[in-house]
């Protein structure tokens, strides 16, 4: 009988990936042969995830706050990774100044995202990356007014919530072009 000389990396590489395997939970396969991993999501668990915030402000939930009161959250949540002033770290990006024109472009807050928005967005849902969604809104709204503030985009007692939204003007806002709406 003809055994396969199996490497010690191959057989790891295989116990490995069934450890992976068994541990995400249960697998089966339908009738028509598909797998089906997990279980469908119900509709109280939806709404969790289907936190869409559309670029003028729809979307965005009630809650307000402060770049002086966003210091504090920044300070507790976000300055172990992305430094008391923004700067960055090792694989973490940096959340003020920037370039688009640099060479490579240096891609923050203030130079790149055409939306404040886009920022509220990304922070809610997955900030802080050690337990994303578990800001408060308002939270959420503190710590970006900070974010703007420290990229000079707004002062620092301008309260951020669903209708000042609009008065904000990115640096970047006319660096996109909307094709969404092109036939």
């Amino acid at each position: 009988m003809f055994m396969p000389k199996l490497s010690i990396l191959s057989v790891t590489a295989l116990v490995l990936t069934s450890l992976i395997l068994m541990g995400c939970g249960t697998a089966s396969m339908n009738d028509t042969g598909q797998i089906m991993l997990g279980q469908p999501i119900s509709e109280a668990n939806l709404q969790g995830w289907d936190l869409i915030v559309e670029p003028d402000g729809r979307g965005l939930p009630s809650g307000s706050g402060t770049a002086a009161q966003g210091q504090l959250v920044y300070e507790e949540q976000c300055a172990a990774c992305h430094g008391q002033q923004g700067e960055g770290g090792p694989s973490v990006p940096i959340l003020v100044g920037g370039s688009t024109t640099s060479t490579p472009p240096n891609l923050t807050v203030g130079s790149y995202w055409p939306f404040a928005s886009t920022v509220f967005d990304y922070v809610r849902r997955a900030m802080p990356p050690t337990a994303p969604k578990s800001l408060s809104n308002a939270e959420v709204y503190q710590v970006v007014a900070y974010v703007l503030n420290m990229n000079g985009i707004v002062t620092r007692d301008f309260v951020l919530d669903k209708n000042s939204f609009a008065q904000v003007q990115m640096p970047n806002h006319d660096g996109f072009i909307d094709r969404s709406q092109v036939q």
